[in-house]
């Protein structure tokens, strides 16, 4: 029954053992093992053995890309200025090995290296400069730190400042100068707007003026269209008036001369005819040639009668 039991319990043991011999590696990790001490080689993602005993896992990598926050550090401008900048570093493990056996505490010394390179970047650009070329200053700290860690198996994407932190004299300065700034910027809107406005009066006026002249124009037209249409009708009622009189003289004339009247008579009638169209408005008047003759034989009869 002893023997059993003992057999039982060294199957558990034995399983215990091959179980914590089966190793998975998950995606984007890498583990490093050791043999007996010595780096043995890096597992990648899948299904591992390890000799039991003598292979250990001696570091599990996670190869994703990672973010590390750094405390504010002090740092001096070019121009004497002493203020505060915290970083943000994006890194990725590129060689699981050189991770594990190339520096003691990566973080670290990631983040002692980011501060050293700051200092000496920010030590050769004035106050101005720094608050207005963050991106010239990102650059430089992500190449110089990626060829720092490169060693240690690690690559850095970029670095970030997070904040920038002047002395409370300079923020008080800054702050008015962004307030006087902006009244700048509200007095130019305020006096675009009040020009716009103006010019938007001016072209109504304009707009006034010339609607007002067009149509003081199209009034007198019309009042010239009227007066030629006035005097158009009055000029034909006249013509009228004059063709009416010598037709009704010319129609007592042919009924004299229907009934036998001598020409003496016709002559008397035509005179008539010639006295009432005198009498009319019509500034030009057509004497026919038989009046003409008549009045000539008058003068001639006037002037025999003065010399006896």
């Amino acid at each position: 029954m002893e023997s059993v039991v003992a057999a039982i319990i060294l199957l558990i043991i034995i399983i215990c053992i091959v179980v914590s011999c089966i190793k998975i590696v998950p995606q984007a990790h890498a583990y490093v093992v050791e043999r007996l001490g010595a780096y043995q080689g890096t597992w990648s993602v899948g299904l591992h053995f390890k000799v039991p005993f003598i292979d250990t896992v001696a570091k599990k990598v996670i190869l994703k890309e990672q973010v590390v926050d750094f405390a504010p550090q002090p740092v001096i401008t070019k121009d004497n200025v002493t203020m505060r900048i915290d970083t943000v570093v994006f890194y990725q493990i590129t060689d699981p090995k050189l991770y594990a056996y190339g520096v003691e505490n990566p973080i670290m010394a990631i983040e002692n290296l980011t501060a050293t390179t700051l200092r000496n970047i920010i030590g050769e650009i004035e106050l101005d400069q720094t608050l207005t070329s963050r991106e010239m200053i990102n650059s430089k700290m992500s190449s110089t730190l990626d060829i720092a860690t490169d060693p240690w198996g690690i690559k850095v994407n970029r670095v970030e400042l997070k904040n920038i932190i002047p002395p409370a004299a300079i923020q008080d300065a800054m702050e008015k100068q962004m307030k006087a700034e902006r009244e700048r910027r509200e007095a130019i809107l305020r006096a675009e707007g009040e020009k716009k406005s103006t010019i938007l009066v001016a072209e109504g006026k304009k707009e006034s003026a010339i609607l007002e002249a067009e149509a003081e124009k199209q009034s007198a037209i019309l009042r010239a269209e009227a007066q030629k249409e006035k005097m158009i009708r009055e000029a034909e009622g006249q013509a009228e008036a004059i063709l009416k009189v010598q037709q009704a003289s010319a129609d007592g004339i042919r009924m004299l001369k229907e009934a036998g009247a001598d020409e003496a008579v016709l002559h008397l009638k035509s005179l008539e005819s010639f006295e009432k169209a005198a009498n009319g408005n019509a500034t030009k008047i057509i004497i026919p040639s038989e009046i003409q003759s008549l009045a000539g034989l008058a003068t001639s009869m006037k002037e025999v009668m003065a010399q006896k």
